[in-house]
């Protein structure tokens, strides 16, 4: 089951919902996770899912992500919406912890790639209007943006050009989400992001999410973290 509890509504950015959940039954085996449940999100709304390990928090995510499909009834997005999500593991590899960032745009990944295609071609057209939707979407801050993330989460300017591989497993973590932050969205989804993390590097994150213009479903037992950004909390049990 799943009950909300409103904070403060009138801090919503938007009418326009993001997340729309009908009537929804999701099982685990014979074992209801969510049953019957109703629920919405609207644009700019801050949510923090609370309730018991097993009690079907990530799930939802799945469910939202596509790697899960309702027993019964719906759940809905706008049909633009752009979602990003952290993470929860890091896979080793040479990728350097600037450009593993970076990936998380993946639009401008895109544009990159089809560049160079253009270039290789020698498509001058083709380059042309790729340099321009490359501007359109603040290609040439991404660095800027990227470096700014990874700095607010504790990275040391001369971190940035080291492999994944020279990380921890908690600094892999904070380049999940500094990567996720990277990404536009509309809805972020944020499963126990604070882990692993200090107090100094909670506020930060604290910080950075209030800055983010989108919707947040954030799962997390952090209770300093959901006082300063959650205006409603979903309890599922």
């Amino acid at each position: 089951m799943l009950a909300t509890i409103s904070v403060n509504v009138s801090v919503f950015a938007s009418s326009v919902y993001m997340l729309k959940i009908n009537a929804l039954t999701l099982r685990r085996g014979a074992e209801p996770l969510l049953e019957e449940t109703d629920a919405t999100i609207h644009g700019g709304q801050r949510v923090a899912i609370i309730g018991a390990n097993g009690a079907g928090k990530t799930s939802l995510f799945k469910l939202i992500l596509g790697e899960l499909s309702p027993d019964s009834g719906e759940f809905s997005l706008p049909g633009r919406c752009r979602i990003a999500h952290m993470e929860q593991e890091v896979s080793a590899g040479e990728r350097l912890a600037l450009d593993y960032v970076l990936d998380g745009h993946h639009q401008l990944r895109e544009f990159e790639a089809a560049l160079s295609v253009a270039e290789k071609a020698d498509d001058h057209d083709k380059i042309a209007s790729l340099h321009g939707e490359l501007e359109a979407i603040g290609a040439y801050e991404a660095r800027v943006t990227a470096e700014k993330l990874l700095h607010g989460l504790g990275f040391q300017q001369d971190e940035l050009s080291k492999s994944v591989n020279d990380f921890s497993g908690g600094w892999r973590i904070r380049l999940n989400l500094a990567q996720a932050l990277m990404c536009p969205s509309d809805l972020l989804l944020l499963d126990e992001p604070t882990n692993h993390f200090d107090i100094e590097m909670r506020e930060a994150l604290a910080l950075a999410l209030q800055d983010f213009d989108g919707a947040v479903l954030l799962v997390a037992h952090d209770k300093n973290l959901m006082e300063s950004v959650v205006d409603e909390f979903w309890l599922v049990n």
